[in-house]
């Protein structure tokens, strides 16, 4: 993928970077937003950093000062259709999917049943009824009749794999619905390989897949924790996979952007099994944009510097959206 430098004035009036919030990603996202805003400064753009919690009474006026909205942020008020929502009611062009891919994107359950009508193996799961005592056992139980032992309990809207459990017995199952503090869901725990797949899209709308990246954890889980503390993970990318399977990763990623309405860019999660092939877990339509971020690791095995990629995530914001939902 060919991806020109910025031209100095091609960006005339200040981009707003908008980072924060009040998500349990916050820290994530001000890191995204603190190395995209620096990066762009370093490309002769002016930025100004707008911080969604911080910021949020003056936001509608700052906003409307810019000649549009970079959105280095992640979580439930950024990410899942409300600020895409804000800014398509105040005029401002934005970075990234717009309100439905954003919000249905968020909901985990329903991101599957709309990817999994295009065709795509997902990792089945189930919405789970909160309670505690007798109600959280029942459900306990229908779980693992429905998904059987292990299985995974994360919350149903947040990214991260925050709150993600890895419940071996009905027990387990019952203690984190009780213990849980947003509604969460049940998945099927997919014994294999964890693979990150990257999307570009064009701004004639071309689709661009970034070699997958691989990650190694000692668990077995690509958990909160090994995400966030260092040495509990190994990268690899591209992925150490067959190049039937990483054809297989291709195809179920550009069906599962095109099924969301995903714009401008996403990555898609997945585990790869030895006897399913590439099952599909969750989409991310607001990839964490530090340079040691997946998304980044991924364009540059593809050739891209992060230079370049943020040049293509700026222009994105300028494309058509009036095709999209």
């Amino acid at each position: 993928m060919e991806i020109e430098a910025l031209v100095p004035g091609e960006f005339a009036a200040p981009v707003a970077v908008v980072t924060g919030g009040w998500s349990r990603e916050r820290d994530r996202s001000l890191l995204s937003g603190s190395t995209v805003a620096g990066a762009l400064r370093d490309l002769g753009i002016e930025t100004r950093v707008l911080d969604l919690e911080e910021d949020r009474k003056s936001l509608v006026a700052e906003l409307q000062g810019a000649e549009l909205a970079f959105l280095a942020i992640a979580g439930r008020g950024a990410e899942d259709g409300r600020l895409q929502g804000l800014l398509e009611s105040i005029g401002v062009p934005y970075t990234g999917s717009g309100v439905f891919a954003s919000a249905v994107g968020m909901h985990k359950v329903t991101a599957k049943s709309l990817v999994a009508a295009r065709g795509v193996r997902v990792a089945a799961g189930t919405a789970v009824e909160p309670g505690t005592g007798a109600g959280s056992e029942f459900e306990a139980r229908r779980v693992a009749d429905a998904h059987g032992l292990p299985v995974i309990v994360k919350p149903v809207s947040e990214g991260g794999s925050i709150g993600l459990t890895l419940a071996c017995t009905s027990e387990e199952v019952a203690t984190a619905i009780r213990e849980a503090d947003v509604p969460v869901m049940a998945e099927e725990y997919v014994e294999g390989r964890s693979v990150s797949v990257g999307i570009l899209q064009g701004l004639d709308g071309a689709l661009h897949i970034l070699p997958p990246l691989e990650t190694e954890t000692a668990g077995g889980v690509y958990s909160y924790a090994a995400k966030r503390e260092q040495g509990l993970t190994a990268y690899h990318c591209p992925a150490r996979l067959p190049e039937a399977v990483l054809q297989d990763l291709e195809v179920a990623a550009r069906r599962a952007h095109l099924a969301l309405h995903c714009h401008g860019y996403s990555r898609h999660d997945f585990v790869v099994s030895p006897e399913k092939g590439p099952v599909w877990l969750e989409v991310n339509t607001l990839p964490g944009l530090s340079r040691e971020g997946n998304l980044a690791r991924m364009a540059e095995a593809g050739g891209l510097s992060y230079e370049q990629l943020l040049a293509h995530i700026l222009r994105t914001a300028r494309t058509d959206r009036s095709v999209q939902p």
